[in-house]
């Protein structure tokens, strides 16, 4: 999936800064871009982005101005700020941006902008059900992963994995998060492990305590005595 871009900042120099930073993100492209809030308004008249880079200090029509005449559109687009000053974000989020990036730009800074994009987008598509894929912020870029490929997520400290074919990635979610969102596709067996419940396989009782077996996994993971019972009573069919 590619979604589309529409770039909007007064300076050709920093339209041409972010285009060659979302180069580096396969499923962002550029399509269009405008130099002023007004021409970005118009252009969304017309036609349909996914996502505005839009800057708060232009004539004419500032960015605050035009994110209100965008929201109000059929189908709006999800916007990030990007702008020189860090005075007008209470106000940008008054108009539901994703996020406020401050200039210049950081490359970490546009990866989880487009990452939370990506998420709402997601949302959007599916309406009020759960995303159907999982975005993470990694040295290749932004990365969505398709929650039916997801084995297990696993917690630790401050830090949380999602364990999938490919192999590991972390994440920005919590296990909280992912529960409460996902109450049908995953289950929780420990304070530090939630699994997909359709890969759920059997249990086994070892030296350590209660392990729990998943299809295509290798490796066991512990199950808490406290999340044993619910266990047992999904692999019952209960």
């Amino acid at each position: 999936m590619s979604y589309r871009v529409l770039v909007v900042d007064d300076e050709p120099l920093a339209r041409q800064r972010l285009k060659r930073l979302l180069d580096e993100h396969k499923d962002f492209a550029c399509i269009a871009e405008a130099g002023d809030g007004q021409a970005a308004v118009d252009w969304l008249s017309q036609f349909r982005a996914d996502l505005v880079l839009l800057d708060i200090q232009m004539p004419g029509l500032d960015g605050l101005q035009a994110a209100e005449k965008i929201r109000a559109q059929v189908n709006a687009p999800v916007i990030v700020f990007c702008t020189a000053f860090d005075d007008h974000a209470l106000a940008a989020f008054d108009v539901d941006a994703a996020d406020y990036l401050l200039k210049p730009i950081r490359k970490e800074d546009l990866t989880r902008a487009l990452s939370r994009t990506a998420e709402r987008l997601s949302r959007q598509v599916s309406g009020p059900a759960a995303r159907t894929h999982i975005s993470a912020r990694t040295s290749q870029g932004l990365v969505l992963t398709p929650v039916d490929d997801v084995l297990f997520f696993s917690a630790d400290q401050k830090y949380v994995s999602m364990h999938h074919a490919d192999g590991e990635t972390l994440i920005d979610d919590s296990l909280k998060q992912l529960e409460e969102e996902f109450p049908q596709r995953f289950m929780r067996i420990h304070r530090s492990y939630l699994v997909a419940s359709d890969r759920v396989q059997r249990l086994e009782n070892t030296e350590e305590g209660v392990v729990l077996w998943l299809r295509d996994c290798e490796q066991p993971l512990p199950v808490s005595r406290r999340h044993a019972p619910g266990v047992k009573k999904h692999l019952r069919g209960g």
